[in-house]
């Protein structure tokens, strides 16, 4: 049986900041991420979804040690990640990449594309003629060779994100973080750049962490999908199931609000939705973290928090009250419904 690219168990990450209690300044904790587990096996892609600062971000950077997590476990095909010597850590994260979310702020303007594309195998001190592979990586990702002499402001934000792709294909990693690596772009060329990811990962046999709170292109991309809530995961399964048959609260009400194509169909669409704001990390509720915002939460929900486990729906949910709720959802009418690149 062969060894997952990557297993993450119980991660946590703390951050202290300074804040004010009158004259007094008071350093507390946020607490960003709290006792995340998942696995991502050879070709797969696990989605994590979840609002603005539900701690997905914080994950990837984890997973990468990009920040240093507070506890927990990150092992990247069967090595500790956490207290790896730097040496060490530097040599193997060139299996190991990110894309991030702005194409155009993840690249330095004062550099050639070909520059900035060659600049892992610079660092990596890799041998060979780096213009023949900087050619061949941008023709993998659909771009011309005569590309490379450009700067990143000659571009569209879909080709930036293309010449992002690229650089982190460089050193034929096995693994790429990707932090929503579509959201910034124009949802014409959206299902351009997805697609080009499904393209890459069938041909490279790469795996994913794909990073979204467009749960449209969570389901069209990933087999797997992690829902995430002020730092917790609230349900995980596979993609068909959590989209068909989501048991959480919370998934159900992401789920619920995804736009029908149909006009029709959309104005008779029943929506659930939630009531009040996301509550602060550095003070989350008792219980269950959702419970302030939960339609059905109870007495009980407050006293204890639920542990994530399969309930008899077929996958892990953290709910007491774990119920399977069909959610008939379309995508028909989302950037993935289209071809335009």
């Amino acid at each position: 049986m062969s060894v997952p690219v990557l297993e993450v168990h119980d991660l946590v990450k703390n951050f202290s900041i300074k804040t004010a209690a009158g004259i007094r300044v008071v350093r507390r904790t946020v607490q960003a991420v709290s006792g995340v587990s998942f696995t991502i096996n050879e070709g797969q892609t696990v989605g994590l979804v979840g609002e603005s600062g539900s701690g997905k971000t914080t994950v990837g950077r984890c997973v990468l040690r990009l920040i240093e997590p507070t506890g927990g476990s990150v092992q990247f095909k069967g090595q500790e990640l956490l207290g790896m010597d730097q040496k060490v850590l530097r040599r193997l994260r060139a299996q190991m990449q990110i894309v991030f979310q702005d194409p155009y702020a993840s690249l330095d303007p004062k550099m050639t594309v070909g520059a900035a594309i060659a600049e892992p195998l610079v660092i990596q001190k890799v041998e060979g003629n780096h213009e023949d592979r900087v050619v061949e990586l941008l023709e993998l990702v659909g771009l011309a060779s005569d590309h490379s002499k450009r700067f990143p402001h000659e571009f569209s934000g879909g080709q930036r994100q293309r010449v992002g792709i690229a650089r982190a294909l460089a050193l034929n990693p096995s693994l790429i973080v990707l932090d929503e690596p579509v959201s910034a772009l124009d949802v014409s060329i959206q299902a351009g750049v997805v697609n080009l990811l499904e393209d890459l990962q069938a041909q490279l046999g790469l795996s994913y962490l794909f990073i979204a709170h467009d749960l449209s292109v969570v389901r069209h991309i990933s087999d797997v999908v992690a829902v995430m809530y002020l730092g917790k995961l609230m349900e995980i399964g596979p993609a068909d199931e959590i989209y068909n048959s989501p048991s959480h609260p919370y998934t159900q009400a992401l789920l619920s609000a995804i736009p029908e194509p149909d006009p029709v169909t959309e104005r008779k669409r029943q929506r659930i939705l939630l009531q009040g704001d996301v509550p602060s990390p550095i003070d989350p509720p008792s219980g269950c973290r959702f419970r302030t915002r939960c339609p059905i939460a109870k007495e009980i929900c407050a006293q204890e928090e639920p542990e994530l486990i399969d309930r008899g729906q077929g996958h892990p949910v953290a709910c007491h009250f774990a119920e399977v709720m069909p959610v008939k959802v379309s995508i028909t009418g989302s950037a993935l419904g289209t071809s335009a690149v």
